[in-house]
């Protein structure tokens, strides 16, 4: 066995130039690092070349035919423009006829070079009736995102088609399942990594701690390449069996999240790679080094390898933290330029203080019998990883606080969205991630206490039972890993739902008053000087509920013989909309199936007969966001 000789205390004997005497597999392996690393930050750089867009979780902002339009011929093609650019697959855009048959149409693409605007020709003849055309894209953060609308031609059928937008339910559920695996593996392999390689220095001969990092670098490989097999299908609409269709596969590495789930796995190698460098060798004995004369080729080498190892390796984390960032929520809505670094870091600190609790948990307090006494392994690991825990959390806080507040924007979005409940539930789970984490800090600053004391000169007091503390920490840190599994699972789901602040819309509840020089006599002069009532629910584009009430000077419900309606653009030269309106019960009407096209300023126009022979036209103006 080699052994290096070191004399401290002198400079005598090493050279003035001495070159960096790395042996052939160690320059050998440095080369490779460099090489992949370099791939790597190629793939993150290439995404900071796509144009961001304006707002999360693409929606649709106009159509040409314009739903729920009637033509007097067939339309050349139809059109679809959306807030920000999109990707398009083959089943972007499809269209069935009156009966639900799906029509042979021209392929989905970008209509004048445009990527936020797409297009596809129809045929030239189109029987009368009324059609429905289903549109399924992937948003820039690539969520994907679909929808349909209809028009008709001639006149309109009895009944439209129905459509269905997800062919196979199973497909989101696996994506979610694929993004899980590959958060929990980030955080074993950065986390768990970082406590083995740094925190804890017995780490590194230890091998339960490099199972939980080798298990983090496998989870976050095979989470990855789920998310990559599974999005073609997604995308596209299409079962599970068509996870290995190349076509969808190489459709899917020509987009943003493309790139980043190959960066991604290249960054795996990388940092599997860095991590096998640092612990691959058992660190030497401790004890005094024997003197003796430097050895002048591994000195340089160590130095090199304190250096350039934890150089890399942080370089590697951040750029894995951004293949996430650069193709998620971060990527859309205001201020990108804080959101991507807040967002990294946000991930980064949940990976270190998750993954090194899990390595805690694992390796420190539950060793192995023959390290004998299970207090004595806790030193330096646990205040160490109790003061990067503490640091960890007010990142998260901060971050989070800020993040919260972009991706939902109003209090009234937390409690009326999917995206504002899931977060009060993760921000309840934090919060007692955050109750059991401050007893185990309690625990550490006891013992720092107690060590104080027992070297003061002072005559130390009695000790209190390390073995029921031990046992309280160990209930408190298992508490934790379980709390933090669940703020993993629910924060796989959050990257897959709407923002909050996009997809909130809050109730459209306006009163207008009946108008003056209307004409109302007999059983309706009870309008004269009342008001109409109209409440829009969602007040999105898409299917809207009308409840509509005409109300007396007194408050009572007037009945009125009939009520039509439209709905009109106020910003756009688009046709009126017709709008069914039908009777619930006296005084109280209801659009049942109102179809907003695209957010904007609307107003819904009311046509009320208020006797054989008086018609009164109202209109009420409303945001569809």
């Amino acid at each position: 066995m080699r052994r290096r000789h070191v004399t401290r205390g002198t400079t005598a004997a090493v050279p003035a130039a001495v070159p960096c005497a790395m042996p052939p597999r160690a320059r050998l392996v440095a080369r490779l690092v460099a090489i992949v690393f370099l791939a790597a930050g190629g793939l993150v750089v290439g995404l900071f070349s796509e144009t961001a867009p304006a707002y999360a979780h693409a929606y649709l902002q106009e159509s040409s035919p314009v739903d729920g339009q009637v033509l007097a011929s067939p339309p050349a093609e139809v059109r679809l423009r959306f807030d920000e650019a999109v990707s398009l697959g083959g089943r972007s855009i499809q269209l069935l006829d009156p009966t639900g048959k799906e029509l042979a149409i021209g392929a989905g693409e970008y209509a004048d070079g445009k990527t936020d605007t797409a297009r596809a020709s129809l045929p030239r003849e189109l029987a009368e009736g009324t059609y429905v055309v289903s549109w399924r894209i992937t948003s820039v953060d690539s969520h994907v995102v679909s929808g349909a609308f209809s028009f008709s031609v001639g006149h309109p059928s009895a009944t439209a088609a129905p459509v269905e937008q997800d062919t196979d339910p199973v497909v989101p559920v696996v994506a979610a399942v694929g993004r899980a695996m590959a958060y929990l593996g980030v955080a074993l392999a950065l986390g768990g990594g970082m406590f083995v390689a740094a925190l804890w220095p017995a780490g590194r001969d230890d091998r339960r701690g490099r199972r939980v990092v080798w298990s983090g670098f496998a989870a976050l490989a095979a989470g990855t390449a789920v998310v990559l097999l599974v999005q073609g299908p997604y995308a596209d609409g299409r079962s599970l069996t068509t996870v290995f269709d190349p076509g969808l596969l190489g459709a899917t590495l020509s987009t943003r999240l493309g790139y980043a789930l190959l960066a991604r796995l290249v960054l795996v190698v990388v940092l599997g790679v860095v991590f096998l460098i640092a612990v691959g060798r058992p660190s030497p004995a401790a004890g005094p080094e024997p003197a003796g004369p430097i050895s002048a080729g591994p000195e340089p080498a160590g130095a090199a390898r304190r250096i350039v190892l934890p150089a890399v390796a942080a370089a590697g984390a951040v750029a894995m933290t951004l293949t996430w960032t650069l193709a998620d929520h971060a990527q859309s809505g205001t201020q990108i330029w804080l959101a991507v670094p807040a967002t990294s870091l946000h991930l980064l600190a949940m990976a270190l203080w998750l993954g090194g609790l899990v390595a805690l948990a694992v390796c420190v307090l539950a060793p192995a019998a023959k390290r004998g006494p299970a207090l004595l392994s806790l030193e330096p690991a646990l205040p160490r990883f109790s003061q990067l825990a503490l640091l960890c959390f007010a990142v998260i806080a901060g971050t989070g606080l800020y993040l919260s507040w972009r991706q939902v924007g109003t209090w009234g979005a937390l409690g009326g969205t999917d995206f504002g409940r899931l977060l009060l539930g993760k921000l309840a789970v934090v919060l007692g991630v955050l109750a059991l984490a401050s007893g185990a800090r309690r625990f550490v600053q006891r013992r720092d206490r107690a060590r104080r004391a027992a070297a003061a000169p002072a005559a130390p007091a009695a000790p209190r039972d390390p073995g029921a503390a031990l046992r309280g920490l160990r209930r408190s840190v298992a508490g934790e890993v379980v709390l933090g599994l669940v703020v993993v699972s629910i924060t796989a789901v959050l990257v897959g739902t709407a923002p909050a602040r996009t997809s909130y819309a809050p109730p459209v509840d306006a009163t207008v008053p009946f108008p003056a020089a209307a004409t109302a006599s007999g059983p309706y002069g009870g309008l004269r000087g009342g008001s109409i009532q109209v409440k829009i629910e969602p007040a999105r584009p898409g299917g809207n509920t009308a409840d509509i009430y005409l109300t007396g000077r007194d408050g009572t419900l007037v009945p009125v013989p009939e009520i039509s309606g439209a709905l009109e653009s106020r910003d756009r030269a688009v046709p009126a909309l017709p709008v069914t309106v039908t009777a619930a019960e006296p005084g109280h009407y209801v659009a049942g199936s109102m179809s907003i096209p695209y957010p904007g300023e609307w107003a819904l126009r009311l046509d009320i007969r208020v006797s054989d022979f008086d018609e009164t036209r109202v209109r009420v103006p409303f945001t569809a966001h």
